[in-house]
């Protein structure tokens, strides 16, 4: 298969997250932020929602004649179990993350399955710059053209469309009275966090999934992400651990003889296009990311046709006593776990620039507010040692976009330190949920901040599992995770409409 938008990533992004190191990794980014997914449906109705638009403002926060301009945000709607607005039945809101909100969509599955028990209105809302919800005439060219116009792409002024759409269908709808649970996993997932705390008056509750709000200045470790990685892989197989870990520098050997990168061409099946060492580490380093925060316990294809466990299938690949010594054969069986387990592709191209999702508008987020360290790769990694800096994030920004990143404005924003003193203060009615072979757990909320700002951790869980569709062969860890989220959400419900009822 296609790597999809891996390249166009590797030569503007790599040095944001990794320093201007040799070993140029991609970015450690959410799963929808680097790799070409299962194909999206058309754009047309069908059984799991309808396409609207809705005339969003273009600035929600100031008043000069720019800011009144405004966009067509698109959203989709399901309203197949819904109990209706003269019932004040419920509306179950995703706040969309950084990519087409279709895929989103048909990867959160758990909306669609809890639907016949509360009867909502399911309705997914695309985040401004991505996909169909593009400002400046629908025209992606202008709108991604200059920091000028890429200035409006930040998360407060996502939630404010949010906000601003949800109230406005309501009032539509005559569902006033129709309360909103918000829904999201990974960047959504931060977001929903976010909304229920900026618009407590328009959500009730929100669950969070995968949502690394901590991953932010001096909150969480650097190290952290990498370390998790390496737990992954090494609590499977010592062996494969130290395979990978040996691997960085016989790529770099190898890539420095006389025909060294014609080997490595060979060894992993590379197009006949271009070849560097620190491509194909990139390469390399892109599937042990990505399959770990994927490690789902039945198979996937979410980011691309996975197997059950594929962390595990990954190190089996590399213990084959078939490859002999041969670290590359090793490498690549693992790769094509990730990269080719349907076994159709006949070469990798590592120079695919190609953007199936629309998902580049990361990069400008990366660059401003969404400052997440980590890059620290400590001795016992399974990455190169390396450490996170600053410095190297701000001067690439300067030089790409003409911007300085502010890493102090989400915390200022949103909060984030001592954030169980300060949220058991004022909040309420939270989820977060974090699989603990998920690398971004590492920033996550952990431990129960009130009686209802619950954390719930599941130590075989990976990136936002619990919001995929369920399957018949989902695990009992699984299962009761889900029955747990459905049970406090039911709370959640139960109150709201006691305080609605007169009679209380």
């Amino acid at each position: 298969m296609a790597t999809g938008f891996i390249s166009l990533l590797f030569s503007l992004l790599s040095l944001l997250f990794f320093g201007f190191s040799s070993f140029a990794k991609p970015i450690p980014s959410f799963p929808s932020s680097i790799i070409q997914a299962e194909k999206i449906s058309p754009s047309t109705p069908n059984e799991l929602y309808h396409e609207k638009f809705f005339t969003q403002v273009l600035d929600h926060y100031t008043f000069r004649p720019q800011s009144y301009k405004t966009f067509q945000q698109r959203y989709l709607i399901n309203d197949k179990y819904w109990g209706g607005a003269e019932k004040n039945a419920p509306i179950f809101l995703y706040t969309g993350n950084e990519g087409d909100i279709e895929w989103f969509a048909q990867n959160t599955g758990f909306m669609f399955d809890i639907a016949p028990h509360f009867k909502p209105l399911l309705v997914f809302i695309e985040h401004r710059f991505y996909g169909k919800s593009m400002p400046f005439g629908g025209n992606k060219e202008v709108a991604y053209s200059n920091s000028s116009t890429l200035g409006y792409l930040t998360s407060t002024q996502a939630l404010s469309d949010y906000a601003t759409l949800i109230i406005d269908l309501k009032k539509n709808l005559s569902a006033i009275d129709s309360p909103v649970v918000v829904f999201g996993g990974s960047y959504g997932g931060m977001l929903a966090a976010w909304f229920r705390l900026k618009y407590p008056h328009v959500a009730i509750g929100a669950l969070a999934s995968s949502s690394p709000i901590l991953n932010f200045e001096n909150i969480t470790s650097p190290y952290s992400f990498n370390n998790i990685i390496t737990q992954d892989f090494r609590g499977e197989s010592e062996n494969c651990y130290k395979v990978i870990k040996r691997s960085w520098q016989e790529i770099e050997d190898t890539a420095s003889q006389p025909g060294g990168l014609e080997i490595l061409r060979r060894s992993f099946r590379i197009c006949r296009n271009s070849i560097s060492a620190s491509s194909l580490q990139s390469w390399l380093n892109t599937a042990l990311v990505y399959t770990a925060m994927t490690d789902y316990p039945t198979p996937s294809n979410f980011l691309s046709p996975m197997p059950a466990y594929p962390v595990k299938e990954m190190c089996k690949a590399i213990d084959d006593p078939k490859t002999g010594n041969n670290t590359f054969a090793k490498l690549y069986g693992a790769a094509s776990v990730y990269y080719n387990y349907s076994g159709t592709a006949t070469c990798f191209d590592l120079d695919d620039d190609s953007d199936p999702h629309g998902l580049g508008g990361w990069s400008w987020q990366a660059c401003t507010e969404m400052i997440m360290p980590t890059s620290g790769s400590n001795k016992d990694s399974i990455f190169p040692s390396s450490e996170w800096n600053y410095e190297d994030r701000a001067a690439f920004c300067k030089a790409y976009f003409g911007v300085e990143p502010r890493p102090n404005w989400i915390t200022t924003e949103f909060g984030g330190h001592d954030i169980k003193r300060v949220l058991k203060r004022f909040a309420s009615n939270i989820i977060f949920f974090n699989g603990l072979r998920d690398p971004w757990s590492g920033g996550g909320v952990l431990e129960n901040i009130s009686s209802s700002i619950v954390a719930i951790i599941a130590k075989q869980g990976a990136h936002h599992v619990d919001l995929r569709f369920a399957t018949r062969e989902d695990p009992k860890w699984l299962q009761d995770v889900r029955k747990r989220e459905v049970s406090i959400i039911g709370k959640w419900l139960s109150e709201y409409y006691d305080d609605l009822d007169p009679a209380n």
